[in-house]
């Protein structure tokens, strides 16, 4: 799997474009009208808001211990008597251990690509703005990075640097800066030769103040989105690490690990097995969705 970024396309269908418009506050109000009367948008934040309030309120919402492990109360199927949803391999209850798996995979979906958007688009931004020598080192250094598939290239990061949450996040950090900055760069050199631009550098404006008033406005929205749909894309490969056990270390709760650690009992008991799955598969498409639903609402030509 490879992380596309065309040169304004953020995900399949109608690209957002950067437009001088995006800069006012009323097309970001309209942008929010938009948003709020889609019902799929509405569907996923609720859903995501549930989940993150969930797993930061998880240690006050009396649930059994994620670590405590019983033998004789192993791979219980779902709805047994004091366990929701079974439990696991060990006995463990997987209601508790989805709960708190939340907490290290919405994590580890939304860190590096909260790094990788500060780091690329600040390079990517430069690189569009500046054009000529800067563009040329910054994006090349890029193309290097971007050569590799996104799946070998975090595989061979957390190889090198190890197994462990810390050499995981990094290693996403890495793999995520080379699309998001060639987004910000496909932008900033689209809104670098509008009409508002040049006559802001013709009276004398510097280039610091003209990126800042002029410019970033305009392409923070397209960045946003983009880097919305990378969430998914984190979650998944961050559980892929886990599952290949060069990312998040036993006994921590966290969706990957346990589908690794259940993948043994998907013939014993296949509903628990398929429930941290289904955890990914569902947070995942909410990302998705929510960020098709933002492209949608911020293309001024609907």
């Amino acid at each position: 799997m490879t992380i596309q970024s065309p040169s304004i396309d953020m995900t399949a269908g109608t690209p957002v474009r950067a437009a001088p418009v995006a800069a006012s506050r009323g097309y970001w109000v309209t942008v929010g009208r938009r948003l709020r009367r889609d019902p799929v948008t509405l569907a996923c934040l609720g859903f995501l808001v549930l989940i993150v309030l969930a797993a930061l309120a998880a240690p006050w919402l009396g649930l059994a211990d994620p670590y405590k492990t019983s033998m004789i109360r192993r791979l219980q199927p779902v709805g047994s008597p004091n366990h929701l949803l079974g439990t696991d391999e060990l006995g463990r209850d997987m209601f508790s251990r989805l709960i708190y798996g939340g907490r290290l995979s919405l994590f580890m979906g939304v860190t590096p690509v909260a790094c990788a958007l500060l780091i690329g688009g600040f390079l990517g931004i430069a690189a569009g703005f500046l054009g000529g020598r800067v563009n040329m080192l910054i994006m090349r250094v890029m193309d290097v990075f971007y050569a590799f598939p996104s799946v070998l290239l975090a595989i061979s990061l957390s190889g090198a640097m190890g197994a462990g949450a810390e050499n995981t996040l990094l290693a996403l950090t890495l793999v995520f800066i080379p699309p998001i900055c060639r987004v910000s760069e496909s932008v900033t050199t689209q809104v670098r030769g509008f009409d508002f631009v040049d006559a802001a550098k013709a009276s004398g404006a510097g280039t610091l103040t003209i990126v800042r008033v002029h410019v970033l406005g305009n392409v923070l929205g397209p960045i946003l989105v983009y880097a919305t749909s990378l969430i998914s894309v984190a979650i998944i490969l961050a559980a892929g690490l886990s599952f290949l056990g060069l990312g998040v270390k036993p006994p921590e709760p966290e969706w990957g690990l346990m589908l690794n650690t259940l993948r043994t009992a998907i013939y014993v008991n296949p509903w628990v097995a398929a429930l941290p799955g289904a955890m990914i598969f569902a947070v995942s498409i909410c990302f998705n969705l929510l960020s098709d639903s933002m492209r949608s609402a911020m293309d001024i030509r609907n």
